[in-house]
């Protein structure tokens, strides 16, 4: 499948969406001619759902709503494995009108407490693997009414049987009349940086990623598949694993637990995908595999991360050893999905891109003027996918959402090609000796050395209350290295004042459950 650079250097304009819209209304009916072509597989078990079939029962499940007295605007929790069923429940919850919350599937019961409190979420859609951690909970939350479980054996009483549910209701299409604007599907914020935020999504904006980033930048097609290693829970595999594909009509291939890097190359030999979407620690995972496949056996011709910046030298690796370029980019919950991204043909590792077309980005200094080339700002970001709030939270999404433009927390320069480099976050970047110091560049250079697997630099006072970098190191099994040969190595790549006065071997990192490193349980 070949693309001229100048068609993947169109600019597509912004979907036209009218007053009356429903986003999974617009996604179904998009392919009545591909009826029989599969839309999902279970990459566990081999069990496919075509187009015809998901539209079935995404109707069936939204009249099994409506039957059960699930009021339009009411709020559920969403919290199942990657199964075609998390697709139909999805689409189905948005056809009545109802409002579904997508939540991380390996958080604790005291997190889901949080959750359905603060969303007042008045029903739960559960994977029956998940639901010993609602179970304590559910007599202590009156407003949950409606409990259907997933996956559950045929045996199961406890609750009903959500695929149950399904045959047993109304294949009638009935598409509650939702507009443009109307508040579609909520998604928690990953707690990277403390107490997640439910961050709440209108029906406009599923559309406009798929067609600005999906298209615009990707390229997807019809005759793709895809596999997305972030969950759909994750604003990210979202995009990636059902928007996307629905848009154009694309076959996805899900996989319900969490992959190992002999999982994934499984997916990527088996069942062929074309477009892959990992993040840093998956393809520095999958590159010290042992077992890793040649390059000849896979089918990839586009290779995505985000979630963190991506460091040079695994980008690099895997183009060598795979022939296929990663396209780096940042997106963001509040986003929905990438919005500063590398291009295909236009690659420079090392750096997160430009801009998606649609988007506009700036960079703001701490005196609140905008940043010139080579300077260090705020990323901030104007779109037509911001998020309308934070629920429940109006003090943080008046410091978030500032009118048209969204702040990141991210720190970014510019070049005088355009290109946007990521350096740090806001609270994570370090002033050594009066000079701005970027965790991130510390971590890369660490990251090019043989040894090492994974790397996180956080802020340490010395002695006499100075910061200074802290390095935190997992290296390559089987591998040993000494810690003043790590420090030399960064003294040897970076300004002196820029390597880590102190550096600790640890075994693994703290992680959220998408993949992104916990700097703030390094700090503490």
């Amino acid at each position: 499948m070949q693309h001229s650079q100048a068609q993947l250097n169109q600019t597509p304009p912004l979907v036209e969406i009218p007053r009356a819209y429903n986003a999974a209304y617009d996604l179904l009916m998009r392919h009545g001619e591909r009826a029989h072509k599969t839309a999902f597989i279970d990459g566990q078990s081999g069990r496919g759902l075509t187009y015809g079939q998901l539209t079935d029962q995404s109707w069936r499940f939204a009249n099994a709503l409506r039957a059960q007295g699930l009021k339009p605007e009411s709020r559920v929790m969403l919290c199942m494995l990657d199964t075609p069923e998390w697709v139909v429940a999805f689409l189905g919850c948005m056809l009545a009108g109802v409002v579904p919350i997508a939540t991380n599937t390996l958080l604790t019961s005291k997190d889901f407490d949080y959750m359905l409190r603060d969303s007042r979420a008045q029903g739960l859609f559960v994977s029956h693997a998940l639901l010993p951690s609602f179970e304590p909970l559910l007599a202590e939350l009156p407003a949950i009414d409606t409990v259907w479980v997933a996956g559950a054996p045929e045996d199961f009483t406890a609750y009903p049987r959500l695929e149950a549910k399904i045959a047993a209701a109304d294949p009638k299409p009935q598409c509650h009349p939702t507009c443009s604007d109307d508040i579609c599907f909520w998604l928690y914020s990953s707690g990277s940086t403390g107490s997640p935020k439910g961050t709440v999504h209108l029906h406009s904006h599923l559309i406009q990623t798929a067609e600005l980033y999906g298209r615009g930048v990707l390229g997807i097609e019809a005759n793709d598949v895809v596999y997305s290693a972030a969950k759909l829970f994750f604003a990210y595999g979202l995009g990636n694993a059902l928007t996307f594909p629905l848009c154009v009509g694309a076959t996805t291939v899900l996989w319900p637990a969490r992959p190992t890097a002999g999982d994934v190359f499984r997916i990527l030999t088996e069942y062929k995908p074309t477009i892959f979407y990992g993040v840093p620690t998956l393809y520095a995972g999958l590159l010290a595999d042992p077992e890793r496949p040649k390059r000849q056996a896979l089918h990839l011709r586009r290779c995505t991360s985000a979630g963190e910046a991506l460091p040079a030298e695994i980008g690099k690796r895997w183009q060598a050893e795979y022939g296929v370029e990663i396209l780096d980019g940042i997106g963001s919950t509040e986003m929905l999905h990438i919005f500063l991204s590398n291009r295909p043909g236009e690659v420079r590792y090392g750096t997160t891109g430009k801009p998606v077309p649609g988007y506009e980005v700036r960079l703001v200094g701490d005196d609140g003027e905008i940043c010139g080339v080579g300077e260090l700002g705020e990323l901030q970001i104007s779109g037509p996918s911001a998020a309308l709030m934070y629920w429940n939270n109006r003090a943080k999404t008046k410091a978030t959402f500032a009118g048209e433009w969204t702040r990141s927390g991210d720190k970014y320069s510019r070049d005088e090609d355009g290109y946007y480099t990521y350096g740090g976050r806001s609270d994570d970047m370090l002033k050594v000796g009066g000079i701005y110091v970027s965790p991130f560049e510390v971590e890369a250079s660490l990251m090019s050395h043989d040894a090492v697997l994974e790397a996180a630099v956080v802020g340490h006072a010395d002695t006499d209350g100075l910061i200074k970098p802290k390095a935190f190191v997992v290296l390559k099994p089987g591998v040993q290295t000494r810690v003043e040969d790590l420090q030399a190595h960064v003294k040897s790549q970076l300004a002196p004042y820029k390597y880590p006065r102190w550096l600790e071997l640890v075994s693994d990192l703290p992680k959220t459950a998408t993949g992104k490193i916990q700097r703030f349980k390094l700090r503490s």
